[in-house]
Parts: structure tokens; sequence; C-alpha cells
């Protein structure tokens, strides 16, 4: 009798690293959720980034999937993307727009019943920001924690 290890034809069915993360598709997130769409510069990043101190920074549109776009909709693909790939393009973004991408997933995740969990891209993306020097404030772990119900979220698994 021989001992093996079996290993499935389709490993990984749910691995969607395969595939590239859109950036007119972000774009679209961020103009959903009213933040500026424009790419990071230099200078930007490295100044002081209050990206939360506007009145519309913790408002958040309801993610109702009758008023949600099409395009939108069909993006749940999203929040299976690795980590690592999420950390890169992260590294695009401003700041106030990170926060902008964070809110959506929180949000997506609690309304649309998108995947999350302990992979929700919104751990990545809050990394991002924390590797920049520029992690988030008070307020906004706060509006995190009142929009979900993910353990997990913003940090990870402890």
């Amino acid at each position: 009798m021989s001992v093996g290890a079996w290993e499935p034809a389709n490993q990984a069915s749910n691995d969607q690293s395969g595939q590239q993360i859109d950036r007119a598709l972000l774009e679209q997130i961020l103009e959903f959720m009213e933040c500026p769409t424009a790419p990071a510069t230099d200078s930007q990043e490295a100044s002081d980034l209050q990206y939360a101190a506007g009145p519309t920074a913790m408002h958040a549109p309801a993610l109702d999937p009758t008023t949600l776009p099409a395009s939108l909709q069909s993006a749940h693909w999203l929040a299976g993307l690795p980590t690592s790939q999420w950390l890169q393009e992260a590294s695009h973004w401003q700041p106030q727009q990170v926060w902008g991408l964070i809110r959506f997933f929180t949000l997506a995740e609690s309304s649309l019943d998108w995947p999350g969990g302990a992979e929700s891209p919104v751990i990545p993306l809050a990394k991002s920001l924390r590797q920049r020097k520029s992690p988030l404030n008070k307020a906004q772990l706060m509006w995190i924690r009142e929009h979900t119900d993910n353990r997990y979220l913003p940090y990870g698994p402890l």
C-alpha cells in the first residue's frame, strides 16, 4: 500500500490572482464613493495627509443593488484578489482614495454579501496606509466598526 498526497485538479478555484485590477473600475468605485480620482503624485504623498478631514470623508452612499451601477455590481471578483496585488495597487492611489476604497469594500461586504472575512481587500488597503505612515485615524476605525460585523477589519487576523 502506498501513501501519497492527493492534489485536486482545479487547485484554488477561487484564486483570482490571474486577473489584473482594472484601474478604470477602481475609478468608478471612487466616483461612486465621491472621492477624487486623480492618481497620486510624489509631492502629494510626501505632504501631510489629512484625508479624512473633509465633510464627506465619513459619508457613505448606500450600496443598494438596485442603484449600484451594473459595472460595480459585477465587480465582486475584486474582493477575492490576493493581498500582494492590493498592496501593489494601493501604492498608485492617494490616501484619501485608498480610504474611499476601504469604505466601499467595507460596505460591499456587509450590504452586497461580497466575499471578505480575513481575506477582505480592506486589510491590505489599511496596511498600505500604515506603510506610508498615514494610518487610519480613530474616527475612521470607528466608522469601519460601525459599518461591518467582520471582526478582521481593518487589520486582519492577529
